[in-house]
């Protein structure tokens, strides 16, 4: 006899289908009509953040559709684990599909304004976000403060991408621009580790762990951090040296030498880069290297010599995919969400100061510290473009990613009320920090006369 099986399984598979099969329907119309770039005239925001709100319609705090402490059996560490894989895997075919869509041997070619930007205005940017946190969550120490600012310190790609693709991007943001940031975005995801594990090293020599102080802490620094996790992770880029002619690295050659010989179809062909990612991602993970900027580091080699650009440029396989992937994190983003905790944090910061955080990093994280370096940045023409790019540095998903490698630090650790509470105090604040992000980056780049997201929109310039 047929009975009902309103099992979780079903639930999400209904609602995730559901929401992307109602967007599908609209999307041509929003996307070519409206210059929306995937985004929704609904509430004049962009479709991400309509499905993070989505996935906190769907959470137990409201009708109660997706509950995700039910599929880890109620146990909070799994849950933080998901949820670090999620991140994982999306930021990793992220930065893989940003890496192929540059321009040919963008990296070698452009590595001086990379070079500023990953160097002086990251370090600016963890530094004045620390202080900024040091100065408003109360009983917090700098040292800590350092370890909550690296989780926001680097741009989300997620986001990157619905100001720097699609037609109204083509016609108002400048083909350069555009890829400085994709570089940027995709480079400086990886380059989170070495600010995030520094502070993390040093607080465990002064909570009585590690093995030889301080200076044990920065060996371990020096050599973990920058010796096995980011280097290892560009050894593929080495590598393209020993190519034949150096048109790219050796998954590149081989496609292109089985491809000629018509071994592949075009379905498997469209979806190597997606699977490359997967391949990258796994390996890594198992190894313990940085593998977010390995994704980023063999995209860009994949396509040195830019021919699968160019194959695939006219395809929408990885758009598509792309695509699927976004709106999913963010309604489980949505749904995982510690909401509660903004108003209830059993001290980290009330409310109001919360906000007051959130406005100051969003004015100061990035914006003076752009226009400092401004000459050394060609690709930056013009004031407007200036206050485009200091503006542009959202914090998503990458944050999340660095927020839970962060509590996954913190387990490893004796357990105090030091390690506690900071566990608290990053949860509360990165997660604070990035739905701020998320949600006035879209409503400042939304301009009432085009209906869409503009970089010279008055909003934005007023910002």
């Amino acid at each position: 006899m047929p009975t009902l099986a309103i099992t979780n399984f079903n639930i999400v598979l209904s609602v995730l289908g559901g929401w992307i099969s109602l967007f599908g329907l609209v999307s041509y119309l929003m996307k070519e009509n409206f210059y929306l770039s995937e985004a929704y005239e609904i509430l004049t925001k962009n479709v991400l953040v309509i499905s993070l709100l989505a996935g906190v319609a769907f959470s137990p705090a409201a009708a109660n559709l997706i509950k995700p402490l039910e599929y880890t059996l109620g146990s909070e560490e799994d849950l933080n684990i998901v949820t670090l894989s999620f991140t994982r895997l999306v930021l990793g075919i992220q930065l893989v599909l940003a890496g192929v869509q540059l321009p040919s041997r963008y990296l070698k070619k452009q590595w001086r304004p990379l070079l500023w930007l990953l160097g002086p205005i990251m370090t600016a940017m963890w530094l004045s976000t620390a202080l900024l946190i040091w100065g408003l969550v109360p009983g917090i120490r700098f040292l800590e403060a350092l370890v909550v600012g690296s989780c926001v310190t680097p741009t989300d790609p997620v986001l990157s991408n619905v100001i720097v693709k699609g037609k109204f991007a083509d016609h108002n943001v400048p083909k350069e621009l555009q890829d400085v940031i994709i570089a940027e975005s995709g480079a400086n995801d990886g380059l989170g580790y070495p600010f995030l594990f520094l502070g993390l090293y040093l607080l465990e020599v002064g909570w009585g762990g590690g093995d030889g102080g301080v200076r044990g802490a920065m060996g371990q620094w020096f050599g973990e951090t920058w010796g096995y996790t980011i280097l290892l992770s560009v050894v593929g880029f080495v590598l393209l040296m020993f190519c034949p002619r150096g048109r790219g690295d050796f998954a590149n050659q081989l496609v292109m030498l089985i491809g000629e010989r018509k071994f592949v179809d075009r379905e498997s062909f469209l979806v190597f880069a997606i699977s490359l990612a997967l391949f990258i991602v796994g390996t890594c993970g198992m190894i313990g290297s940085d593998d977010v900027l390995a994704c980023f580091i063999a995209g860009n080699a994949f396509t040195w010599d830019d021919w699968f650009r160019l194959e695939t440029l006219d395809d929408s396989l990885q758009p598509t995919i792309d695509m699927l992937l976004n709106v999913s994190v963010f309604m489980w983003l949505g749904a995982v969400c510690p909401w509660h905790e903004f108003l209830v944090n059993d001290g980290v910061a009330p409310l109001h100061r919360l906000v007051i955080l959130g406005i100051l990093v969003l004015l100061f994280r990035r914006l003076p510290w752009v226009f400092a370096i401004l000459k050394f940045i060609p690709q930056i023409e013009e004031v407007r473009q200036a206050i485009f790019v200091g503006f542009f540095g959202p914090i998503g998903v990458s944050a999340i990613f660095y927020l839970y490698i962060t509590l996954e630090f913190l387990k490893t650790m004796e357990p105090s009320e030091e390690v506690e509470h900071l566990g608290h105090v990053v949860k509360v604040v990165v997660w604070f920090l990035a739905i701020c992000s998320i949600v006035s980056w879209n409503l400042c780049c939304y301009d009432k006369k085009t209906k869409g997201t503009n970089m010279y929109g008055d909003r934005l310039c007023m910002a």
